[in-house]
């Protein structure tokens, strides 16, 4: 017998079954499940799919993706707003933007996705696939948010993220990291010794550009990170971009990590006023893209291979494991919200490591 109001009944092979009718037909669809709640779920589910199907969306996509970001500008960081924005105007307004969202379907996303894969520069040139998948993630936002604020369709629901391939990550050799130190040694100036600092605290190069000598602490010996540096797209019409000092990555970020012995007296020898910036030594920030390339002169002069800035925070986290660090530990440093990202993402086995590990093995106990 059906439970009263919901069309549910049990079958004689045990199953619960749930009918529903579908709009505008006489017909009737069939959930099944293992118990009466389970089937009722599905129900439901069904019966707010149909009628989300129903409801009518007259705005275009950027008419939607508007009302959205007004919903969450509060919310973000600016520097986030405005990366939101630059996708926005530079790649998702100029494909997808006089669509009107309810006619928005699957394939207008996945021809999106191909597109910025082949070819998505302006002027010509591919996007990487994480620069994609940022765009993708947010037009998945902007379904949940029609979906959950007005009881539109989501058609992103089932597109999938492009797949990011995780290229192995050569770090330099002990010998050449010991080169690169040698040669910042050897030369104290506020760039190199700012290079010494993330290679010893794995501190991220807009952390670095936006220290202060007022965050350093040298009676306690500790560094504050609590802003970072970063240029973005400007929209006040006087400038492309603009450089912003601001909250750092995540709340995780913001800490306090204690310096190496041997840091203190080579950040004497450039000591300058509290409130200047340690790399520039005035109150004008040193901008990343010009650290990048004075860290790549430096691995120029070295005669070592270029790499990312990025990588002296590999290396400081692969590093610490060696030295015995435990995870937890090296995770707060670094500023993760997570231990299982440390993990995963910054901790690397070298050569060295896997010689010296295999070198363990023997024949006969």
């Amino acid at each position: 017998m059906a439970r009263k109001g919901m069309n549910i009944y049990k079958r004689k092979d045990g199953r619960w079954e749930g009918r529903y009718k579908l709009v505008g037909s006489s017909k009737y669809n069939s959930v099944y499940g293992k118990t009466y709640t389970e089937t009722r779920d599905k129900m439901i589910q069904c019966r707010k799919q149909i009628h989300m199907n129903t409801i009518k969306c007259p705005l275009t996509v950027k008419e939607l993706f508007e009302i959205w970001l007004n919903s969450v500008k509060h919310k973000i960081k600016n520097s986030s707003y405005l990366n939101y924005l630059m996708k926005l105007e530079l790649h998702i307004y100029p494909t997808l933007g006089a669509i009107t969202y309810e006619a928005l379907t699957p394939h207008h996303i996945d021809e999106f996705i191909k597109m910025k894969l082949d070819n998505g520069r302006i002027g010509g040139g591919t996007l990487s696939v994480r620069y994609v998948s940022d765009m993708v993630a947010l037009l998945k936002c902007l379904g949940k948010f029609a979906e959950r604020s007005f009881s539109y369709r989501n058609p992103m629901q089932y597109i999938n993220m492009p797949t990011v391939q995780t290229m192995p990550l050569n770090l330099p050799t002990i010998k050449e990291q010991s080169i690169l130190k040698e040669q910042l040694l050897n030369n104290l100036t506020p760039v190199n010794i700012g290079i010494l600092l993330c290679l010893f605290t794995g501190i991220r190069l807009g952390e670095l550009c936006s220290l202060k000598w007022i965050d350093i602490d040298f009676a306690e010996t500790v560094i504050k990170i609590n802003k970072t540096i970063q240029r973005v797209k400007s929209f006040d019409g006087n400038k492309k971009t603009e450089l912003v000092i601001t909250s750092p990555k995540s709340p995780k970020s913001i800490r306090e990590i204690p310096l190496p012995p041997f840091i203190m007296p080579l950040l004497n020898k450039i000591r300058r006023l509290t409130d200047s910036f340690i790399l520039s030594g005035n109150s004008k920030p040193m901008e990343p893209r010009l650290m990048q390339y004075h860290f790549q002169m430096i691995l120029k002069r070295c005669g070592l291979n270029s790499m990312n800035f990025h990588m002296l925070r590999h290396i400081f986290a692969t590093n610490c494991i060696s030295c015995g660090f435990d995870v937890k530990t090296l995770s707060e440093i670094l500023g993760h919200s997570t231990v299982e990202l440390t993990l995963n993402r910054y901790v690397h086995t070298s050569r060295e490591r896997k010689r010296e590990c295999m070198g363990l093995l023997k024949l006969i106990a």
